[in-house]
């Protein structure tokens, strides 16, 4: 098996995709099953520049002989427009979006605009990407990304996040890309916030392993240690390299898109995100969906910063006890659930909500297993932690916000965000051991 503890080699020449590679060539040995690892990709490649490659990457992927190229004004300025010159002589249309959102009714603009493509180009991070991959899936047509900014970990992952058009933003099936490029060059000069929101992603690691690690020790839901394995090491390299994030230092950011890159893998390994989305997610999630026209425009990755560490702070203080929280029966405010979220997004929410909902005879099993479990599972949590104060320290160095109010997110109502995020899916965390314990609104009130 390979020695997944080296991170990528520090030589003139840099192996951005060391391990990477292994995993997509099916060189690398997954260590609980002992078979060789299998994901839908066929190729990422991280350089310090793709320049003059940008043909010879496409070809490779097969995507047939009609091809779109979907970019925004933006992502087209940044590297598009190149990767269009590449392609001359080729039967590529350029599809530029206008001021794209990853919703439902972009959905079905965009199929509209693909009909006919035998394959597609995405150029752009998160919104691009997104459309492209759901769209394409819908009929299994090939893509490939390049991407132009290090902003979140969903490049190479086979789910798309969407917001429906009910309101509820949910991770929806789609299709990984066959390939995924990264010109760090064109990452390092892209806006700043869009790496701090990256590293705010990648942050949330420490949060969301604590939180499926607890849910699988008291409820007994499936746990899998690989997605953490394989981005460990780079992990660390990008902690190390937190500042570099702010300045647009090429090795930070080279760093920055490896951890990325394998977070994504992680989903070819387990089929679901819950290795790096738990309740900081869906506090972000709680906030794209219902804050309305005080949502101030931050990105998905600077929400989830900001949620990391207020999940580290309740984590924390939830382990320090030397004793267990005592949780009762879920209490399920309907009427309160309609009010802040409107019927429609609120008969979703609930009937996801009931599923994880705690009756007595649950709440009494929940509160049996915490006392068994009780010390050896503070201690476990411990050992996947990154302590609040020094996640706040690297989320800073990176030049990310670090509080609701630097985010310009109305602290009232992030702290509602904190307070009822949890109703909104049916993956169980650290916030509902809090809110059944009835330690959650106090804390919540404390959260700026």
């Amino acid at each position: 098996m390979s020695d997944i503890r080296e991170p990528c080699s520090l030589g003139d020449e840099r192996n951005w995709t060391s391990l990477i590679d292994e995993i997509i060539d099916g060189r690398w040995i997954h260590p609980e099953s002992g078979a060789p690892a299998a994901v839908d990709y066929d190729r990422v490649v991280i350089a310090e520049s793709l320049a003059g490659r940008e043909a010879e990457l496409v070809d490779a992927m097969n995507l047939g002989g009609r091809i779109a190229l979907v970019a925004d004004a933006a992502t087209f300025a940044a590297l598009g427009n190149r990767v269009a010159k590449a392609l001359v002589g080729w039967d590529v249309t350029v599809i530029l979006l206008d001021n794209p959102h990853a919703d439902m009714a972009h959905i079905v603009a965009l199929r509209r605009r693909l009909t006919g493509f035998d394959g597609a180009i995405a150029v752009g991070s998160g919104t691009v990407n997104d459309l492209v991959k759901y769209v394409v899936a819908e009929d299994r047509r090939p893509y490939c990304v390049f991407g132009t900014a290090a902003s979140m970990n969903g490049y190479t992952s086979s789910t798309a996040s969407i917001t429906l058009d009910s309101g509820l933003k949910v991770s929806l099936p789609s299709i990984a890309p066959r390939g995924f490029f990264v010109d760090l060059g064109v990452a390092a000069v892209a806006p700043r916030r869009l790496a701090a929101a990256g590293f705010g992603d990648c942050l949330a690691r420490s949060v969301a392993q604590i939180d499926w690690w607890v849910s699988h020790r008291l409820l007994g839901t499936e746990y899998q240690q690989v997605p953490y394995t394989i981005q460990e090491a780079d992990e660390r390299e990008l902690n190390a390299r937190a500042a570099g994030i702010a300045t647009g230092d090429v090795e930070a950011i080279g760093y920055l898109y490896r951890v990325l890159t394998l977070c994504g893998l992680g989903i070819a390994f387990t089929g679901v995100s819950h290795h790096g989305s738990m309740g900081e997610h869906q506090i972000s999630h709680y906030i794209d969906c219902f804050a309305g026209d005080g949502h101030p425009g931050t990105l998905h990755g600077e929400q989830v910063g900001v949620a990391s560490l207020t999940m580290a702070r309740l984590q924390q203080r939830i382990l320090a006890s030397d004793t267990p929280p005592t949780v009762r029966p879920t209490r399920i405010d309907e009427a309160g659930m309609v009010r802040r979220m409107g019927p429609a997004i609120a008969a979703q929410c609930l009937e996801e909500y009931h599923k994880k909902a705690l009756d007595q005879a649950g709440a009494d099993r929940l509160n049996v297993r915490m006392k068994e479990i009780w010390p050896e599972l503070r201690q476990e949590c411990l050992r996947f932690a990154i302590p609040a104060d020094e996640m706040e320290r690297l989320l800073r160095d990176a030049g990310g916000a670090t509080t609701a109010a630097q985010l310009g997110v109305p602290v009232d109502f992030y702290r509602e965000a904190v307070l009822h995020c949890r109703e909104m899916r049916n993956r169980f965390s650290v916030l509902d051991i809090a809110d059944d314990a009835g330690l959650l609104a106090d804390f919540a009130a404390a959260e700026r």
